[in-house]
């Protein structure tokens, strides 16, 4: 047992470490030189390929940590920075006693895991190796190039500095008085990207009221702003301005409005003349707008409807007759043509009704009777075409009645293929008597032609248009009758 503690002591006392002991009276100084000869003699006591420990630089730091890397990287690179504080240019003496070559750490043992290499390898020569992916944090801009970012302009220097391109931020500007100041110094630059880049950036951090508010005064902004408005499509945001500033030119509505043109999605379409209501029209315009507007609702409904219809085959009309386009977008006149020739018997309560549509857009008696004798012809619907042209007075008596002159409807009928004794009952209705011969001669109603010279006591015209008409005809036995009867007259 003696032995053994003896042992124990030469141990400790032939050790070049000094244990500690509470009875160490050193002074600081006399530990700190201790410390060192630790940290240097590990060195000798471990492996270089021991991976458990890591190498201490003087400053306390790992050898190979991400804080070393990027100190021994900032050190290197000092003399090829003109930005440089005069502390980095300096650095420090203890990163420069460590030699880079020394590190047996590549860079993807500092940052994915413990790879060994097979030789050492420097931070740079870790750096040029394509196979290994970099993750070490990007180094810090010199001053030099944070004064494009951070620098206290003012707004005449940033747009100048805008128009050279150089990457400013505007978020700087927060008070309305700053920011009005940096749209008028780029109105004063004539640089008409830089006054879209403000506008952008206002239009962003500023209320729609206060910009509209702002930009009545500044006339050269406001058209910049409704061109990108425009090119961008961002009509509901244009509109608002429009409806906003009316003493717009006339001109500039009615072009916003015909924007309505390119716009083929038709509940988009229909919203955007919802939109274009508000506008500060004249009331003529106004009026067409919301009629425009109405009618387009209304084709909506009824293309809806008469699809369903069509696909379901409900109807011997859609059958019969198969629709060849669609209503949607199509002018009142057609779409009334529409509704007399699929909707014509329906309640007035109806949207489709051609009744309903008369109403509610103020079509007046003439176009109404011109588009449904148009389409209830084409139909050969010659009873509705009679009871469209018939009226009643106060007293029950009916008579016929035709706004666009009978004239008219005889040219209609006509070319909807009537029959001659449907033409011939119009024919007599003409009034002028010219008219009614050339119109009756024309078309071949030759009672109208024998009757009219009879009632004119023409016995020469009567007579050479005997030779128009087929021998032994019933129109050939009616004139010789009427010259017989003129005859008889003259001498009795």
């Amino acid at each position: 047992m003696t032995r053994v503690r003896a042992d124990e002591e030469e141990y400790w006392h032939s050790s070049k470490f000094r244990a500690f002991t509470f009875d160490d009276e050193d002074d600081e100084l006399s530990q700190l030189k201790e410390s060192k000869r630790a940290v240097n003699s590990l060195r000798d006591i471990v492996d270089d390929d021991d991976d458990d420990l890591e190498r201490v630089s003087w400053s306390g730091e790992p050898v190979g940590s991400i804080s070393w890397s990027i100190k021994e990287t900032a050190s290197g690179s000092t003399s090829s920075l003109d930005g440089r504080d005069s502390s980095l240019q300096k650095g420090s003496s203890s990163y420069a006693a460590l030699p880079k070559q020394a590190s047996s750490y590549s860079l993807s043992s500092l940052f994915k895991g413990r790879n060994k290499l097979s030789s050492f390898q420097s931070l740079s020569d870790a750096l040029s190796d394509t196979g290994v992916k970099n993750y070490a944090p990007e180094l810090r801009r010199p001053k030099a190039e944070y004064k494009d970012y951070s620098g206290d302009w003012s707004p005449k220097d940033t747009v100048r500095r805008m128009q050279r391109g150089k990457v400013c931020s505007l978020e700087r500007y927060r008070s309305l008085q700053d920011k009005l100041v940096l749209l008028d110094e780029a109105v004063a630059a004539h640089d008409g990207n830089v006054i879209t880049a403000v506008l952008i950036f206002l239009k962003r951090t500023l209320r729609r009221e206060i910009l509209f508010r702002e930009l009545e005064v500044r006339q050269v902004a406001l058209c910049h702003l409704i061109h990108f408005l425009r090119e961008t499509g961002e009509q509901k945001f244009l509109l608002d301005l429009l409806r906003t500033h009316c003493f717009f030119p006339l001109s500039l509505q009615l072009s916003q409005y015909r924007e309505h043109l390119n716009i083929q999605d038709v509940e988009k379409r229909r919203e955007f003349l919802k939109g274009c209501i508000g506008l500060p029209f004249s009331a003529e315009d106004a009026s067409h707008i919301q009629d425009h507007y109405t009618l387009l609702e209304r084709q909506i409904i009824i293309e809806a409807n008469d699809r369903h219809l069509e696909m379901a085959g409900q109807s011997e009309l859609f059958r019969k007759y198969p629709r060849k386009a669609s209503i949607l977008n199509m002018p009142l006149v057609t779409t009334l043509f529409y509704s007399c020739f699929y909707h014509y018997t329906e309640a007035e309560g109806m949207f489709s009704s051609p009744t309903n549509l008369k109403k509610t857009f103020k079509i007046p008696d003439k176009q109404y009777v011109l588009t449904a004798l148009a389409a209830r012809a084409k139909l050969r619907a010659w009873g509705d075409v009679d009871a469209l042209l018939t009226t009643k007075n106060w007293l029950g008596y009916t008579k016929k009645k035709a706004p666009i002159g009978f004239h008219r409807v005889v040219e209609i009928l006509q070319r909807n293929n009537a029959p001659v004794q449907v033409l011939q009952e119009y024919v007599r209705l003409v009034e002028d008597v010219e008219t009614r011969l050339n119109l009756a001669t024309k078309y071949k109603c030759h009672d109208v032609v024998i009757e009219t010279y009879r009632d004119l006591k023409d016995r020469i015209q009567l007579t050479a248009y005997k030779c128009k008409v087929e021998r032994g005809s019933a129109e050939e036995e009616k004139i010789n009758s009427i010259l017989s009867n003129v005859v008889r007259n003259a001498y009795s």
